[in-house]
Formats: structure tokens, sequence, C-alpha cells
């Protein structure tokens, strides 16, 4: 087997990267979305139907009330909320005592037959993190299409409303931001202070900015090769390497479930369909995601970019360092 370039870049400064104690499932419910925005990794759409069935979330639902080391179930897609039984896995981990994350846009919260999803979502605790990447009306649209912005503040006002955000209420709120073009995001803490001071003029409120850097893989890849700058987006993400970042990746500790059941070390690894270096490779045929530590994770390039300047993972930067 050919080792990849991140794997050969890490061995030859004595690092290994290989899979910890697994504590999140995080389950892609599908690629449906009403949204087809510039950056989207997994390519999601209003036109996709892949979706997560039945069976596959009863398999879920099962494992994580068997595996108590599961603490998180974090749903994404596509808009995971369209998906026909997003609703029966957020309640069902819930009164497993499961913390649940709803991966939201925002703007399906006002999609016909979505008009009750925010009052579900409250009503039962799940966590809200939700794409807005930047505080700005511009950068927003031409990264999502046009008034995608006005939307996402208005969701965020009818959130804030049923108590997300406010303290004491149990009810998260993250952010997630994104450049808008191929650069690394800039120092979290210092970029979530001006989030916090030009949206609480709009009188939003949230409790974390988590940043995300753009991986080189599918709709940005493409537009990185239609601009020539696939080369130089590459060398940024390898010149900025920070070894602190390694031992903090999400590979380590999420399992990434596909909406077959198929699983990945990330939902990037899931994007490009690069499966575990060891087995077994479905959901229906784990016993126990403790029998996956202490695998290798599987790399490629794209890899660079979470562990380029301050780091990247679902849960934002990694180390506490601002990006060059």
């Amino acid at each position: 087997m050919t080792t990849s370039p991140f794997t050969s870049f890490l061995e030859s400064r004595g690092r290994t990267l290989r899979r910890a104690r697994t504590t999140i499932l995080q389950v892609n419910v599908g690629k449906r979305c009403d949204l087809a925005c510039h950056h989207c990794h997994v390519e999601a759409g209003p036109k996709r139907r892949e979706a997560l069935g039945e069976e596959l979330a009863g398999r879920v639902l099962e494992v994580l009330a068997r595996c108590p080391a599961l603490d998180t179930l974090d749903l994404t897609g596509g808009a995971p909320e369209l998906n026909p039984h997003f609703r029966a896995l957020a309640r069902g981990a819930r009164a497993l005592g499961r913390r649940v994350i709803d991966r939201c846009n925002l703007t399906i919260l006002f999609r016909r037959g979505q008009e009750d999803t925010a009052e579900f979502l409250a009503r039962e605790g799940v966590d809200v993190v939700a794409s807005l990447p930047c505080y700005t009306a511009g950068n927003v649209d031409a990264q999502r299409g046009k008034h995608v912005y006005e939307r996402s503040i208005e969701a965020l006002r009818l959130l804030n409303g049923l108590g997300y955000g406010a303290p004491g209420s149990g009810l998260g709120l993250d952010l997630v931001y994104n450049p808008l073009g191929a650069s690394l995001p800039p120092a979290q803490a210092e970029l979530e202070a001006d989030y916090r001071r030009e949206l609480g003029r709009l009188g939003i409120r949230f409790d974390h900015l988590l940043t995300i850097t753009n991986m080189p893989i599918k709709r940005f890849a493409r537009d990185l090769r239609r601009r020539g700058a696939t080369e130089a987006y590459q060398a940024l993400l390898v010149n900025h390497f920070n070894p602190a970042t390694v031992d903090g990746l999400m590979c380590r500790n999420t399992l990434s479930v596909a909406w077959d059941g198929t699983l990945y070390d990330c939902d990037f690894n899931q994007a490009l369909e690069l499966p575990l270096a060891g087995t077994p490779r479905s959901l229906f045929e784990l016993d126990d995601p403790a029998e996956l530590e202490g695998l290798p994770v599987a790399t490629e390039s794209h890899c660079f970019g979470c562990t380029a300047g301050a780091g990247s993972s679902c849960s934002g930067a990694l180390a506490g360092i601002g990006a060059a």
C-alpha cells in the first residue's frame, strides 16, 4: 500500500496518526440541501437524493445505547433536518442522555415543512452548530447564494427567541466561519470578538465561533483548479503545518458514518470515499467503536488543511495560535 504524502510528512517528523477512543458518532444523514454552497465538500444540493434510511437510523441508536463511551451524536448533511428520520435520531439520542448536535444551515428553518423545527430542537435540547461564514451580507451571499445572509440573521433571531445562546439555557448555539477564498482562517478568538461586536448590533447572541479551513476537495478544489491556484493553496497548507494540532484532530475521536452506513475517519474522507484503514467498514458490522482504537488513520493530501495554522476540525481551531 502506498503511503500518503501526509503520513510520510508526519513520519519524517517522528509522528504517527492513529485513532484514539471514539467519543463522537458523526452521521451524514443525506446530501439533500436547500442550498448549494461554493465551499461544500459533500457537494450537497436540492437535487441530491442520497438519504439515511430507517434501518440505519435504528442501528445508530442501537450502537449509542450499547456504547456509553459515545457521548455525542453529531448530525450533518446536506441539511440534516430534511431527512425523515432526523427527529427520531435526535429524540432517541437525547433519551439516551447523549449530546446531540444539529449542523444547521439556518435557512432550512424557513423551508416549507420545517416551520416547527426550531421549536423541536429547543424542546429536545439539541445543540445547534450553524453556518455563517461571515458577519457581512456581501461575503455570505457570495459564498452561499442571494439573500442567505438576511434569512440566516432571521433564523438566528428565531433561535435566540427560543433560548439559544442565552446563559444557563442549556441550548448551545455555535457559529461556523470558513474563509471566502484560498486563505487560512484568522485567529479564532479575535474573529469571534468581531462576530460578537457586529452581530451584537443586530441583537444576535451566540456561544462560540468555530473557524474551519476550506479543504482542497470537491467544489472548492474545482474552484482552485479554475483559478490555477491549486498548487499555491496546497503549499500554503503544508508550509503552515502546526505539530500542536495533530493530537487534537477530529479523526482521532470521531467516527464518521455515511448515509449508507459506511464508516470513515472523518467527514472529509467520507466525501472522498477514503475508507477506514482497518475493518469493519460498515456500522452494521461494528459491535463497539472501541475496537477501532489504535488503528492508523487513512490520510491524503487534504489532511494538511486540518493541521495548518491554528488547525481545523468540526469543533473549530485546534491550537491557541493565530493563522499566519
